[in-house]
């Protein structure tokens, strides 16, 4: 599996704007899918946004479709989440997550293997 490392949290504004960036080590980065998840407190992890092995689809959660963008970097083994309009409820800790298939990332997150280790995301009103 990919180790996956996550940077670029922090507390913001409502309205305001956070890039979140997750480094990839261990495999070929290009063999995965990737995508980032978030939790609240008191909730489940839900998914965000993902992308296929070479950015060539993305699918987003209705609840930031139009305010934030994923987008990779084969070559530096990265991918990133680019978040606008940030709302309150969008705190959380984001996890940035890899697997072999994008359709495995939106259908079965439990399989999962690849994790980072989370970067929290605070919006304030």
């Amino acid at each position: 599996q990919v180790q996956l490392v996550e940077s670029g949290g922090g507390l913001v504004q409502a309205g305001g704007s956070l890039r979140l960036s997750c480094v990839a080590s261990g495999r070929t980065f290009s063999n995965y899918a990737a995508g980032w998840f978030r939790q609240a407190p008191g909730k489940e992890r839900e998914f965000v946004a993902a992308t296929s092995w070479n950015g060539g689809r993305t699918y987003y959660a209705d609840s930031v479709k139009g305010r934030f963008t994923i987008s990779r970097d084969n070559a530096k083994n990265t991918v990133h989440l680019q978040m606008n309009s940030l709302k309150p409820e969008d705190t959380a800790v984001y996890y940035c997550a890899a697997t072999g298939s994008i359709q495995t990332m939106m259908s079965s997150p439990q399989v999962i293997a690849s994790w980072g280790q989370g970067t929290q995301v605070t919006v304030s009103s």
